[in-house]
């Protein structure tokens, strides 16, 4: 018998083996998984956002299943769509507290003031390292839309004076403005929360008013008129207990000078106090200073 046949049966008896070992091993080894997996991640919306706190459509599929989390978690889902979820796995879709994304700035270009003019990369991440970006408040929205970049779902835009809109029907609260925006001015918002800090200046109360009309002066009259312990002064801004917001009154907005604490009448619409001042401007402030790149 010759070399060449005498490997290939040995080859052909190496295959057969090998085969043997790998059957053996896939039964010893399989692992069980509930067909609902595939089915409801069928359902879902394939965005992988993880807006529902788990790594994505997937591996929620595999939670839901296994009762780890509950249908409605997944908030890109329509609540049709979760109750169909639901009636697949015979469970209560239940319900969870909506959250959106709410910016801690409401300093437009025509009521902040510009030291630099920003030439550059249209980015915030990219402003932010030429001299923070040219605004007057160091703490301010750079507005050059990032967030609105970032958003997969639309739930932001720009409006004409250079600030982040969140559509609350739209945002999923994935977390993705939160994490681009340089000056960390995002955070995720239970609906429920309409007492609002829509500033972060923590300049001298004088300082911060010359940088920007609407930004908190630290004057106080908000920790007054809310319940106690909701507001306190930290240094030159004032700063809401979130945790306590199921004790909020609108009536803690009424006397503030700017406007800088706001209420949400509705997810989307924020509104101030009876004494903010009102503010007319609608064109951007001059802008005197040199460009910087």
């Amino acid at each position: 018998m010759g070399s060449v046949a005498i490997a290939g049966i040995f080859m052909a008896v190496l295959g057969v083996a090998l085969a043997a070992m790998l059957a053996v091993a896939s039964k010893r080894l399989y692992v069980y998984e509930d067909p609902r997996i595939d089915e409801v991640e069928g359902l879902l919306p394939k965005s992988n956002c993880g807006a529902c706190g788990t790594a994505g459509c997937r591996n929620f599929a595999e939670k839901v299943v296994n009762g780890e989390v509950i249908p409605a978690q997944c908030t890109v889902n329509a609540p049709s769509q979760n109750e169909v979820i639901a009636d697949l796995l015979g469970v209560d879709a239940g319900s969870i507290d909506k959250k959106v994304a709410r910016l801690a700035c409401a300093g437009g270009v025509h009521v902040a003031f510009l030291r630099a003019r920003y030439s550059g990369l249209r980015s915030c991440r990219a402003a932010s390292i030429v001299g923070g970006g040219g605004k007057e408040c160091a703490w301010g929205c750079l507005g050059l839309g990032d967030c609105a970049t970032v958003c997969d779902f639309g739930a932001i835009s720009m409006d004409s004076h250079g600030l982040p809109v969140v559509d609350a029907d739209l945002c999923t609260a994935c977390n993705d403005c939160v994490d681009v925006c340089p000056k960390k001015l995002f955070s995720l918002q239970p609906v429920s929360h309409k007492l609002w800090m829509a500033c972060r200046n923590r300049a001298d109360g004088d300082l911060a008013e010359a940088a920007c009309a609407v930004a908190c002066t630290a004057c106080g009259k908000c920790t007054v008129d809310a319940a106690p312990g909701l507001i306190k002064l930290d240094g030159d801004l004032a700063v809401i207990d979130y945790t306590r917001n199921d004790l909020a009154m609108r009536s803690a907005i009424d006397r503030c000078p700017t406007g800088a604490i706001v209420w949400f009448d509705d997810p989307s619409h924020a509104s101030k106090g009876a004494s903010a001042r009102k503010v007319l401007r609608q064109q951007a402030l001059p802008q005197n200073a040199t460009p910087v790149a």
